[in-house]
């Protein structure tokens, strides 16, 4: 017996729909599953507080579609230069911040947060 699955499908595209004026960076959930959560951030200029440091509980991995950006890590004492199609890996527990986004053009960021201890 053969059966029909009516699938929902949506159309989106990464680079549209970015307000012109962002007093705040932009972050839109796009999909959630049991052990992650993928997401699109927008910067315009926008950094970390001064004092802030990231300290996630899962780990993040995130590739840069436009703009720039600067990633600061405390324990290493270092910083890492992102440019468009640049992605780094960052695992739970390390501190770290953004430093710098261009103000120049819109930084679009594709997160994806998982908890690497989830067995597939």
């Amino acid at each position: 017996m053969e059966s029909t699955i009516t699938m929902n499908v949506v159309l989106n595209n990464l680079l549209k729909n970015i307000p012109g004026d962002m007093p705040q960076e932009l972050f839109q959930p796009l999909l959630e599953g049991r052990a992650f959560r993928l997401e699109r951030i927008v910067s315009d200029g926008h950094q970390s507080a001064a004092n802030f440091w990231s300290d996630q509980p899962c780990d993040e991995w995130v590739v840069l579609l436009t703009g720039s950006a600067t990633i600061s890590f405390a324990d290493q004492g270092q910083a890492i230069d992102l440019a468009p199609f640049d992605y780094l890996h960052i695992p739970s527990g390390c501190r770290h911040r953004v430093s710098r986004t261009s103000s120049e053009e819109k930084t679009v960021w594709l997160a994806l947060h998982f908890d690497s201890a989830v067995e597939s």
